[in-house]
């Protein structure tokens, strides 16, 4: 069970992997803000059966949270199209790593100072190495 959550992350990871390809073959063919729109379109309704079949939360409760919690979707779609536009032009794997980078630099803001109900998580000199060696790792994977 302590490893069923490492593993959940890792499928995520890549399944957003297999998603910049799928995107970004299809915005070629289609256009940028058009497969956006139909990855969201697709992924609202998967989403919508489960939530009819299998949901246990109450969505009516939505009225009730903060409305900068509702930013999620907005900065979804962005994510999504910002992939898709630059994954033709980086290749999927320089891509992912930049990601990573900017999701490792907001992290550490976001623990630093426990931002948005996070758990406060100081910024030390290990993390700073970590995230400097990262960025060693970007130059050496897109370098030509």
């Amino acid at each position: 069970m302590k490893l069923l959550f490492p593993i959940l992350a890792v499928i995520g990871g890549l399944a957003v992997g297999l998603q910049a390809t799928i995107n970004g073959g299809l915005g070629k063919k289609v256009g940028t803000i058009e497969t956006s729109f139909i990855s969201f379109t697709i992924g609202t309704l998967a989403l919508l059966f489960m939530v009819i079949f299998f949901g246990k939360g109450n969505i009516m409760a939505v009225g009730d949270v903060p409305k900068w919690q509702l930013t999620g979707g907005l900065l979804g779609a962005l994510y999504v199209f910002i992939m898709v536009l630059v994954v033709p032009k980086l290749g999927v794997a320089s891509s992912l790593m930049a990601v990573i980078a900017g999701q490792l630099i907001m992290g550490a803001i976001l623990d630093h100072f426990g931002l948005l109900g996070g758990r406060q998580i100081p910024f030390d000199s290990k993390r700073m190495i970590a995230i400097g060696l990262f960025f060693v790792a970007i130059y050496l994977f897109y370098r030509k």
